[in-house]
């Protein structure tokens, strides 16, 4: 009797164990991701430029370009050079429903 006892005792410590441990590993993971306040414009964080505000728009044209506020397809086009972006984006269907945060492709034609 003693025995199954002390089985039940040991697994019930365990399974307590478990879902502390669990519940740590959660906590953790929500803190790193949070981070230590956030990084601002122009900042670094975990190795990934932080761009936001009129950094934004301010930003380099890449290859792979993200929309911002208040850009349409033809301000990016002059913006970066590149009068093909419809033709390279068959995902964009209307020229006119562009949103922010749309990643679409670019390929400057003349340098920035």
């Amino acid at each position: 009797m003693a025995r199954q006892q002390l089985k039940g005792w040991v697994s019930a410590a365990a399974d307590t164990a478990s879902w502390c441990f669990a519940l740590s590993l959660v906590a953790l993971l929500l803190v790193c991701s949070l981070g230590a306040g956030g990084a601002g414009a122009g900042e670094t964080r975990h190795g990934v430029a932080v761009v936001r505000g009129a950094a934004l728009s301010a930003r380099p044209c890449e290859e792979i370009y993200v929309v911002a506020e208040g850009e349409t397809l033809h301000s990016i086009s002059d913006k970066c050079g590149d009068p093909y972006i419809l033709e390279q984006n068959p995902h964009v269907h209307d020229p006119d429903d562009v949103f922010p945060g749309l990643v679409i492709k670019i390929t400057p034609s003349r340098p920035r």
